[in-house]
């Protein structure tokens, strides 16, 4: 088992920045990639970005390429998101997953993310 706590989600003007952290605990040796995925009010969960948890390995969706980085700091089993020039359309709530080795999908179940909110 797994365990994951998002933080870092605050109230940020258009074209700020922002630093989403994801702290890993548990079983960590079971994890094969991480990601970061959102959901605006209104709409479905989307995929947002993804880490090897070796750390090579990135993906991004379209909507945040250059804007956003993932990366994951080993020493601290946390994984981040930073997140530049940031838009009003970037507002959702922001969670964390783990893909398991050996697994083909993320995990179903999800935490209770962190809340990002773009104002114009």
């Amino acid at each position: 088992q797994v365990h994951l706590v998002e933080s870092g989600g605050e109230l940020v003007q258009a074209g700020g920045s922002l630093r989403l952290s994801c702290a890993a605990s548990g079983r960590l040796g079971t994890i094969y990639e991480m990601g970061w995925f959102r959901q605006a009010p209104g709409k479905e969960r989307e995929f947002v970005a993804s880490i090897r948890w070796a750390g090579t390995g990135t993906n991004y969706a379209d909507s945040v390429q250059d804007r956003f980085t993932i990366s994951r700091d080993g020493a601290k089993d946390t994984v981040y998101l930073q997140m530049n020039s940031l838009k009003p359309e970037d507002t959702a709530v922001y969670y964390c997953n783990y893909k398991p080795r050996g697994e083909i999908n993320y995990l179903s179940a999800w935490g209770q993310g962190t809340l990002v909110t773009v104002s114009s």
